[in-house]
C-alpha cells in the first residue's frame, strides 16, 4: 500500500503552476535573487559625439558662434552608447535610472543554431570578406545555451528582473522572439512581471519574405513581440492607425450609417474601395528589410525595419519619453527615437553593433542638422578596467599572481616562477612574456624595463602582453629595439578571457599599426591643420583563419582598404573623453574613403597642439594614436 493518499498528500500533488530551471532556486530551496551590488560599476565616457557642433568648432570661433546661435540641438539630454554585457550595464544605470525609462525594447538572442558570420565589405569597390562572430559575442552566446533552455532562461531572468527595476510606472517592455523561445519567454515574463501585467502578443508578420518551397513545412512568415508593462494600467498607450490601400477583396465598399455595404460597379465590374486608417490590431503587417537593398540595410543580419520601431515607440511612449534597447544590434532603436525626438539609451556586447550604431547615429545627426531638425548629442561609454577588476575579484579572488597565470594559459605559455626578474613571467617558443597588471596601462617606461630586463637575461625577444597600451607605444618600441636588441611584440589581451566558461584561447594579435602626420596650410596671415593617414595595418581580430594568412598580406600591400571608419579629435588632452571634431566612414553605398582630412581646423592659440586619430576597422576594432601639430 503506497504511503501517499488523500491524508498524506504527495508533495507533486500540492505544487502551483510555475517555470522552473536550473538555478532559480539555491542548494536550500531559497528562491534565488538577482545580485545587482556586486555588478553595479562606474561607467566610463570614451567618446563624445556632437558631429555638427564640432565641424563648426573645427572651422574657428566664428563658426562656432554662429552655429550656437542657430542650432536646434537639444540640450536637455545626452544619449547614451554603451559597450559591455548588459547585465553589468543595466546593473550600474540603476543608480542613474532606476524607474525612469519609459520604454524598453530587447531583441535578444533566441535560435540556438544560429550562426552570426557576415559578410562585411572591403576596400573601395564591391568586395567582401566574411567577418566572424567576435569572439566574445561567440563565448557570451555559448554561455547563454551551454546547458540549453536553464541557461537561456537563467540569462534571460537576470536581465528582465533588472529591466523591470530601470522601467517607470507609465512603462513597458517588449520582447522580441520567434517560435524557438515564445512559449518559454512567456511564462518568465509572467514570473517576473505577474501575468496581470500582460499587454500584448503582438505578431509581426513579414509579408515580403522570400520562401523555401522545398522544406515539408508551412513558411514561417512571423515573430512574435510580447509586451508587458511595469504597472497594469498606468502604462502609456496611444492607439496606432494605419493605412490600408492594398486589395482586400474584388469588391466595392461604401459607409451607410456606419456600416459597410458591398456594391458592384455600374459597369459590372468588381472595384475595390477600403476606409483610409483603421486602429491597428495585434498582427502587425510590415515588410522585412531585403538584405539586397543597400539603400536600408547596413549589413547587419537581424537589423529591423525602422517602421516597425516607429509604431513601437509612437504607441508606447510619450514626447521627451526614454526609450532603452539593450541588445541594440545595428541601432534601429536609437535612430528612430533619435529621429522622433526621444532620448535613447542603447548597450551591445559586440562591438561591431556598437560601431554600425556610432556611424549610423552620427549620420544622422547630420541629417537632421542639414534639414534644421533638432537633434541630440551622444556619448560612447564602457565599463573599461571596472569590468576587469569585477571578474578579478568574482572569479580570480583577487589574486595577481592567478590573473597572470590564466592570460598566460590561454596565450599558451610556459608559465615561470624565481626568475631573474619579476618583470618576466612566462616563455612561448623562445622569448619571454610579460603580463601587465590589471589596472596598468603598459607605458613608455614600463617597456624600457621590461626590455633591459630581458636583455639581462640573454634573450632578444618578449611578448607583452597587456589590457591597455600607451598611445604611440611602437616608436618607443621601436627605438628599443635599436639601442637594446630587444624587440617586443605588443600583444593585447582580449577580453574574451573573462567570460565564464571559457576552455578554448581566443586569438592574442598584436596592435594594429597607425602612422599619421599633420598637414598644415596657409592662407596669408590664417593657418589651418587637417590630418594624414600615411601607414594602417590592422590586427585582424575577427578574420576567420581560413582566411588570414590572405588577408595579412592584402594589409600590409594596402592596409588602408581595412579602415572603414576614422575620426580626428584636434584638441585631445589626456584623461579626457575622445571628442569627434572631424570623421570620415564607408557606407554601403559609398566605399569612398578620405585619407587626409578636409577639417580645415582652426587653434584659437599659436603654439604645440596634440590631435588624437581613432581608426577603426571593418570588424569593428579601433586604434588610437596621437600627433603633435604645431599651429
Amino acid at each position: 500500500m503506497s504511503e501517499w493518499g488523500p491524508g498524506n498528500p504527495h508533495p507533486l500533488s500540492q505544487m502551483s503552476t510555475e517555470l522552473v530551471w536550473e538555478g532559480k532556486y539555491d542548494e536550500s530551496g531559497n528562491r534565488r535573487q538577482v545580485e545587482t551590488a556586486g555588478c553595479a560599476m562606474p561607467m566610463q565616457k570614451i567618446e563624445t559625439i556632437d558631429q555638427p557642433r564640432s565641424e563648426a568648432a573645427a572651422k574657428g570661433k566664428q563658426d562656432l558662434l554662429a552655429f550656437e546661435k542657430e542650432t536646434t540641438r537639444r540640450d536637455d539630454f545626452r544619449n547614451r552608447l554603451i559597450w559591455g554585457d548588459n547585465k553589468l550595464v543595466m546593473a550600474s544605470l540603476l543608480a542613474e535610472f532606476k524607474g525612469k525609462i519609459d520604454l524598453i525594447y530587447i531583441d535578444p538572442p533566441f535560435d540556438v543554431g544560429a550562426d552570426f558570420t557576415m559578410d562585411v565589405p572591403i576596400g573601395d569597390e564591391k568586395e567582401t570578406i566574411e567577418k566572424d562572430q567576435s569572439t566574445l559575442e561567440m563565448v557570451a552566446y555559448r554561455d547563454t545555451w551551454g546547458k540549453g533552455t536553464d541557461s537561456y532562461l537563467h540569462m534571460m531572468f537576470d536581465r528582465l528582473s533588472l529591466m523591470k527595476g530601470l522601467l517607470s510606472e507609465k512603462g513597458s517592455l517588449f520582447v522580441h522572439c520567434d517560435w524557438h523561445v515564445c512559449h518559454f519567454l512567456r511564462s518568465l515574463l509572467d514570473d517576473v512581471f505577474g501575468s496581470e501585467c500582460f499587454l500584448n502578443e503582438i505578431v509581426w508578420y513579414y509579408y515580403n519574405k522570400l520562401h523555401d518551397s522545398r522544406k515539408r513545412i508551412l513558411p514561417r512568415a512571423h515573430d512574435v513581440i510580447l509586451r508587458y508593462a511595469k504597472v497594469y494600467g498606468a502604462q502609456v498607450h496611444n492607439a496606432p492607425k494605419e493605412k490600408r490601400d492594398e486589395p482586400v477583396k474584388k469588391l466595392k465598399y461604401k459607409k451607410v450609417a456606419g456600416q459597410i455595404q458591398n456594391i458592384i460597379g455600374p459597369d459590372g465590374k468588381a472595384v475595390t474601395y477600403i476606409s483610409e486608417e483603421r486602429t491597428v490590431d495585434d498582427v502587425w503587417r510590415i515588410r522585412c528589410l531585403q538584405p539586397a537593398n543597400i539603400e536600408e540595410t547596413l549589413g547587419y543580419d537581424t537589423q529591423k525595419p525602422e517602421d516597425f520601431l516607429e509604431r513601437m515607440i509612437r504607441m508606447a511612449s510619450d514626447g521627451l519619453d526614454l526609450v532603452a534597447d539593450l541588445f541594440c544590434g545595428s541601432g534601429t532603436t536609437g535612430a528612430v527615437a533619435e529621429r522622433l525626438g526621444h532620448r535613447w539609451i542603447m548597450a551591445d556586447l559586440g562591438r561591431f553593433a556598437i560601431h554600425t550604431s556610432r556611424k549610423r547615429l552620427i549620420e544622422l545627426q547630420r541629417k537632421l542638422h542639414g534639414e534644421g531638425k533638432p537633434y541630440r548629442a551622444f556619448d560612447v561609454y564602457n565599463l573599461g578596467r571596472y569590468e576587469r577588476q569585477w571578474w578579478q575579484k568574482d572569479r580570480l579572488k583577487g589574486a595577481d599572481e592567478e590573473h597572470r597565470r590564466v592570460v598566460l594559459e590561454f596565450f599558451k605559455a610556459e608559465v615561470l616562477t624565481n626568475t631573474a626578474s619579476p618583470l618576466i613571467h612566462g616563455r612561448k617558443s623562445g622569448a619571454y612574456c610579460h603580463v601587465d597588471g590589471i589596472d596598468s596601462i603598459f607605458s613608455r617606461t614600463e617597456a624600457k624595463a621590461v626590455a633591459e630586463a630581458v636583455a639581462q637575461a640573454g634573450s632578444r625577444q618578449c611578448y607583452v602582453l597587456a589590457w591597455e597600451f600607451e598611445m604611440d607605444l611602437r616608436l618607443t618600441v621601436a627605438a628599443l629595439e635599436k639601442e637594446l636588441g630587444v624587440k617586443l611584440m605588443l600583444i593585447q589581451i582580449p577580453r574574451e578571457i573573462m567570460e565564464k566558461n571559457r576552455k578554448n584561447p581566443p586569438p592574442f594579435l598584436e596592435m594594429a599599426v597607425l602612422e599619421a602626420e599633420p598637414v598644415c596650410r596657409k592662407k596669408g596671415k590664417d593657418s589651418s591643420v587637417d590630418i594624414k593617414i600615411t601607414k594602417f595595418v590592422p590586427s585582424l581580430a575577427e578574420v576567420p583563419s581560413k582566411e588570414l594568412q590572405a588577408l595579412k598580406e592584402r594589409a600590409i600591400k594596402s592596409g588602408t582598404d581595412f579602415i572603414d571608419f576614422w575620426a580626428v579629435d584636434f584638441e585631445w588632452e589626456p584623461g579626457q573623453p575622445f571628442n569627434h571634431h572631424w570623421q570620415d566612414y564607408r557606407t554601403r553605398k559609398d566605399r569612398s574613403l578620405k585619407t587626409v582630412s578636409d577639417a580645415g581646423h582652426v587653434y584659437a592659440k599659436k603654439g604645440k597642439h596634440t590631435a588624437c586619430v581613432k581608426v577603426i576597422d571593418t570588424f569593428g576594432c579601433d586604434t588610437s594614436i596621437t600627433v603633435e601639430v604645431t599651429a
